[in-house]
């Protein structure tokens, strides 16, 4: 009998490119409904993706402070968060539902 060996899902491993961080980002705010933390994980899996460290220097926050923040469990501000969303090339958009 062969042993299975399993390792963690890491999404921002599959996140390669613009567009796919762009469709996962909306496939993450279609299925979250009101859930802020699974958007905030999802925005640090795309940093994850990109590169932390570009994007701490983009932003001007540091490093740390962003893993943090965007870990699913930290509460960044909506300025926090909007500063992130530019850096990494992303549109936030609003439509009537």
């Amino acid at each position: 009998m062969t042993q299975l060996t399993l390792r963690q899902w890491n999404s921002a491993e599959h996140l390669n490119t613009e567009e796919d961080r762009a469709l996962y980002l909306e496939a993450c705010l279609q299925e979250a409904g009101d859930d802020a933390a699974f958007i905030v994980k999802a925005l640090g899996n795309i940093a994850r993706a990109k590169g932390m460290s570009q994007l701490s220097r983009d932003t001007g926050l540091g490093r740390e402070s962003l893993y943090k923040a965007l870990s699913g469990e930290g509460n960044p501000s909506f300025a926090t968060i909007l500063k992130v969303t530019s850096a990494l090339g992303i549109q936030l958009h609003a439509q009537v539902m």
